[in-house]
């Protein structure tokens, strides 16, 4: 079915891609707008992709012409909510020379970090360019002459409310199915209104409905086999919208799901990212055999999900590059061998996510060499800039440049406006998907959300166990959106960092926390709690000594699915360096270990709930210390966690009363006037 898929949801002002599902590159598609508000001259374009870019708000019906019929695509626009802003950097605030600087590009996720997209000519010693950005703190960089040597970051916050969230939920009352939309305010936000949306796709109209405020209903009889219930919250801006599916059996039951919710096994899980040249260690050269060797390690340390990075034929070691995006690199062995890796892993109870990178291919990948040598098959496959726009240095062949983000000249962006680059894209994801447990999302945010809706629906279709972890940094509330299962925390990330090098207190953790809230993110998201990966540089060099500890106990002892990210807990001191074997740490080792196994042991730490615990610091560093409350609302058993990032032990009263018996340690840490703290204490509520 070429459908498009769910009603569309934005504000004036940020357009929203519109393309047919599972596409014949060989076939006509043609989109005609049905109906807009009437001071909208809004028009689509003529390709079988369109980008509607609403100038008022209101309902846009949209029509797609395709070979199964005619489909119809409802875009609910609201309310512009951006703000003029100014990012600014002065010469003094860089570190570097500016001898005869004049220009430089700004990037940030306001323009997807595009380099050439937006440049600014310095005045006096200040360069600044002027932007409308939507509530919230912004970051931006000032990449100087369009190159990072030198290059300085900054950031503005736009006033206003962060945005509401909502919540759908079903049940059924004698003859009638009763969907409740649940809308809280955003941090300073006004109370929500609800709004109702049908699914073009069913046959579920709306005078088959009645509703009343947050409430709708519908009569048992008028529902069709599938039906699917949208809803947005709005206030000074709309939520994300959430989904209600309801399905009637051939017995006349009613059932309830909610299609944007991770399994529920991702929010007990604890990740293990190996980067997978480097992970066989000094001397050996890594294969999927030598992985396999290593399973055991992995089954000690007691983690049940391992990420590996691309697998894919690369002629880069961190595999990011790709030239192959249907089979293994020849250096880690074939695609047989993979599997058996796989299988190997599933026997020790451990699920698998493959590193999915359809944002971009190697310049070295064929499609794109055909794509430059002006083969016309290909003359669409990636996007094209002006070249005035350019910043790479490269003498590209013919009149434009490829478009890259970053200063990613290797690898460039294929263009999601063409059908044969969607259709390959989606046979990447069913070759791969049935082979594996998930898919971590390279660059997730440069890939249309459109696209990452569609994968949605059909991977799960086959597997709704299957996990989808997006790669957005900083994280966009917007994929949660029937898009993935599990969200990168970049907000408790740099809190981490911060507390790590000094620059902010231990309760800068809970801000971090705040922000998932004013973002809109609902409380069912699950976020990925880490303190490095493979693109950070590692937290113990980074950071100041005695604060690693902590800072993975936060991880784990915090809502979300902890990460960690290989040779952490061994010592590697390089962001890819080899994994340290004979010579790791080995009490650092056993700390991990402890803090997987207490994590499974005590329910509490995996459970959503999270609340600050007052306490106070009579011997140590008062500003190193937190505390807070997990609890579990099945078994009521409530732990206080307290975290110390200084160098030296901190004695810490509570205001709860607790057992003093630490569950980490299996040590009583009573004092005489408080507990005693090293790193982490897990203690039980009296």
């Amino acid at each position: 079915m070429h459908h498009p898929g769910p009603p569309r949801f934005t504000t004036v002002g940020e357009p929203v891609e519109l393309a047919p599902r599972d596409p014949d590159p060989e076939t006509h598609y043609r989109w005609t707008l049905a109906s807009a508000p009437e001071a909208s001259t809004v028009e689509l374009g003529d390709g079988p992709v369109v980008h509607l870019d609403p100038d008022v708000s209101g309902t846009y019906v949209a029509e797609l012409d395709a070979p199964d019929g005619t489909h119809r695509q409802t875009v609910r626009v609201f309310p512009a909510t951006r703000k003029p802003a100014q990012l600014s950097v002065a010469a003094d605030e860089v570190d570097g020379d500016l001898d005869g600087v004049e220009s430089a590009s700004v990037i940030g996720p306001f323009n997807d970090f595009t380099m050439g997209s937006h440049r600014v000519t310095r005045e006096g010693d200040e360069w600044t360019l002027d932007v409308e950005l939507p509530p919230g703190d912004h970051d931006a960089i000032f990449a100087f002459e369009d190159g990072f040597e030198p290059y300085a970051r900054t950031e503005v916050t736009v006033d206003g409310a962060g945005r509401p969230r909502i919540r759908l939920d079903g049940c059924r009352e004698a003859e009638e199915v009763v969907v409740t939309a649940t809308a809280q305010p955003a941090p300073d936000g006004g109370g929500p209104d609800v709004e109702f949306h049908l699914d073009d796709r069913d046959a579920l109209g709306e005078s088959d409905v009645v509703v009343d405020g947050d409430e709708l209903r519908v009569a048992v009889e008028d529902l069709p086999v599938l039906s699917r219930v949208h809803a947005v919250a709005v206030a000074e801006r709309p939520s994300i919208a959430d989904t209600l599916t309801i399905e009637v059996a051939a017995d006349g039951s009613v059932g309830f799901d909610h299609p944007a919710d991770a399994p529920e096994w991702v929010r007990d899980a604890t990740v293990y990212q190996i980067f997978v040249r480097e992970f066989a260690g000094e001397t050996v050269d890594t294969t999927f055999e030598e992985i396999e060797r290593r399973v055991p390690y992995l089954e000690s340390l007691g983690v049940d999900t391992l990420w590996l990075t691309p697998v894919c034929g690369s002629p880069t070691r961190h595999g990011y590059h790709i030239t192959d995006l249907f089979d293994t690199a020849d250096d880690l062995g074939t695609q047989e061998e993979f599997e058996s890796l796989v299988d190997r892993l599933h026997e020790a109870g451990i699920r698998v996510l493959f590193d999915l990178v359809v944002n971009h291919t190697s310049r070295d990948h064929p499609a794109f060499q055909l794509h430059r040598a002006g083969v016309p098959e290909y003359a669409d496959y990636y996007e094209r800039i002006p070249r005035e726009q350019d910043t790479t240095g490269v003498d590209w062949a013919g009149e434009d440049s490829p478009g890259h983000y970053f200063n990613w000249a290797s690898i460039p962006n294929v263009n999601y406006d063409s059908l044969a680059v969607r259709q390959w894209m989606l046979d990447v994801v069913d070759h791969w998907a049935p082979l594996v447990d998930g898919f971590r999302c390279d660059v997730a945010w440069g890939v249309p959300h459109g696209f990452w809706k569609e994968v949605r629906e059909r991977v799960k279709a086959d597997d709704p166990e299957f996990l989808l972890l997006d790669e957005t940094v900083p994280r966009r509330v917007g994929f949660r959106e029937n898009e993935f299962d599990l969200h990168y925390d970049t907000d408790l990330y740099f809190a981490l960092r911060d507390i790590g090098t000094g620059d902010a207190p231990a309760t800068a953790i809970f801000d971090a926390l705040r922000a998932s809230e004013a973002m809109g993110f609902p409380d069912e998201a699950v976020h990925m709690r880490y303190v490095e990966n493979h693109d950070e540089d590692r937290y113990a060099t980074e950071c100041n000594d005695g604060t690693l500890r902590p800072a993975a106990a936060a991880t784990f002892t915090l809502p979300g699915t902890p990460l960690v990210y290989y040779g952490q807990e061994r010592g590697v001191p390089e962001q890819r360096g080899p994994m340290r074997w004979h010579d790791g740490d080995a009490a650092l080792t056993a700390f991990h270990k402890r803090l997987v196994a207490l994590r499974d042991e005590v329910p509490a730490l995996r459970a959503r709930e999270v609340d600050r615990v007052g306490c106070d610091v009579v011997g140590g560093d008062s500003e190193a210390v937190v505390a807070y409350e997990r609890t579990d609302g099945e078994d009521d058993t409530v732990v206080v966690v307290v975290l110390n990032f200084a160098d030296e032990s901190a004695t810490v009263a509570l205001n709860r009363a607790v057992d003093t018996v630490d569950l980490f340690s299996g040590s009583d840490v009573n004092s005489d006037k408080g507990v005693r703290v090293d790193d982490v204490a897990v203690l039980r509520v009296d």
